[in-house]
């Protein structure tokens, strides 16, 4: 979508918007079901990057504690436990500014993900900046999606972060997409930005080609020692508005409602429900930051009569798609000689 069909959108009344959002949910997921997703943090703290909201940033004193790379069976122990809690998709992150073949580290990860990969939940890994050597070597593995978020506009995005460009984050989610591994790919709300650098990021991402399976949203959680510690707390009915226009932008993708639920009551998490999210993350903790209790997510599910993804079987033994779709660029344009193909996205 363009930047202008984007704000008509966001512009409707707050009613009219997030029933054009349910029509379009309903028509692209007709059975309502929300994925339950696990996240957790494989090497925390001691991160070269700069990124401004961020406590696993070396260059600020935060009170996190860091810890080295978890051994596999520590990693598995967690997969269990979130398959068992009926999470059908296990996140692993990493906070490294990136990865590079052949080293010990990137061969710990890929012996993880091997293992992790026999479970039959969706292997999702977000490991900083990717190239594409190292991109199919995660494919092989077993990694079903990537995440890599933009976080905001292209234009806002220098006051966030200046230790890596927009541009190195578009390449690395080329690379992913020329591996055939599916890419998860959103931002993050209240990093100061406007409204017009939210339908921004809305706009590239909707116009990756094909588009990305999953789309997180996240609102700011501040983290103390961090430059962006004192950020107020974005307005509800702001994340609604996101997640209807996220629906709409990109109405084939999982719709992630992400970090900053601890803040929100359950009405305002129906009303995301209802104007497009259909997948939440499951667990006490987000990387770093408190999560609701699993108990209070099964019990809003309930209440709300909505029910959650069942497993998919076929992931016990992946059979990736290996041709190499388009490259997401700034203009929203494909830039590959090859055909154009859609996304086999999971």
């Amino acid at each position: 979508m363009t930047l202008a069909e984007l704000q008509a959108l966001h512009a409707l009344p707050f009613f009219d918007l997030i029933k054009r959002a349910r029509e379009v949910h309903e028509e692209f997921w007709p059975d309502g079901k929300i994925q339950l997703c696990t996240l957790l943090s494989i090497k925390t703290g001691g991160c070269s990057e700069d990124c401004a909201y961020c406590a696993q940033s070396a260059r600020y004193k935060t009170e996190l504690e860091s810890h080295v790379l978890l051994e596999r069976e520590e990693v598995m122990r967690h997969a269990r436990a979130a398959r068992e809690s009926g999470s059908t998709r296990f996140c692993m992150g990493a906070a490294w500014k990136g990865v590079r073949g052949g080293t010990p580290r990137f061969e710990q990860v890929l012996d993880i993900v091997r293992d992790v990969s026999t479970l039959g939940m969706e292997v999702c890994v977000t490991l900083g900046e990717l190239g594409p050597d190292e991109a199919i070597q995660l494919r092989d593995a077993g990694v079903t999606a990537y995440n890599h978020n933009l976080d905001t506009s292209p234009e806002h995005y220098p006051n966030i972060v200046t230790s890596h460009t927009y541009e190195d984050r578009l390449r690395t989610i080329r690379n992913v997409q020329g591996a055939g591994i599916s890419v998860c790919c959103g931002g993050i709300l209240g990093l100061g930005e406007t409204i017009t650098d939210r339908l921004r990021l809305l706009e590239v991402i909707s116009n990756f080609n094909p588009q990305p399976e999953s789309v997180p949203i996240n609102s700011l959680m501040p983290m103390p020692g961090t430059p962006l510690a004192e950020n107020p707390q974005v307005d509800p009915f702001d994340l609604v508005r996101m997640i209807a226009c996220a629906r709409i932008s990109v109405p084939g993708a999982k719709v992630r409602l992400s970090a900053g639920r601890t803040r929100l009551s359950d009405e305002v998490q129906a009303l995301c429900f209802y104007a497009g999210a259909n997948s939440i993350f499951y667990g006490e903790k987000l990387l770093t930051a408190e999560n609701p209790e699993s108990e209070k997510d099964r019990a809003l599910l309930a209440k709300l009569g909505l029910k959650t993804l069942e497993p998919d079987r076929s992931l016990e033994a992946p059979d990736f798609d290996h041709s190499l779709p388009a490259s997401p660029s700034l203009d929203g344009h494909c830039h590959e000689t090859h055909a154009c193909t859609p996304a086999g996205c999971g």
